[in-house]
């Protein structure tokens, strides 16, 4: 497994921020329930935790809502290094319009 960071600042109150994370969390798990085997989450203050398992493959996580940024920390398996651009590319734009 590796170590994926992606950071996307934003301008909203910590708060929103982190509403829109957990907002945009709920809605992934029912859009995608097709495709998405097992999404857990867990969050104290504004720091989480999550697992995602899809298509065979389980990634763990950590997300960091801070005052004016959001960092997601991934563990990547082996099988999706190949991946790793087009994985952190896709969720920083996703982070994006989740904060705009």
């Amino acid at each position: 497994m590796s170590d994926s960071i992606v950071s996307v600042s934003h301008a909203l109150t910590q708060d929103e921020a982190l509403r829109r994370i957990q907002a945009a969390v709920a809605q992934a798990r029912e859009q995608y329930t097709d495709r998405i085997n097992e999404l857990r989450e867990s969050w104290n203050g504004y720091a989480g935790e999550f697992v995602v398992s899809a298509m065979g493959q389980k990634i763990s996580g950590t997300v960091a809502v801070n005052p004016s940024d959001v960092m997601v920390q991934t563990k990547l398996p082996f099988l999706a290094m190949a991946f790793k651009p087009m994985i952190e590319s896709g969720l920083r734009e996703e982070l994006a319009k989740i904060l705009a």
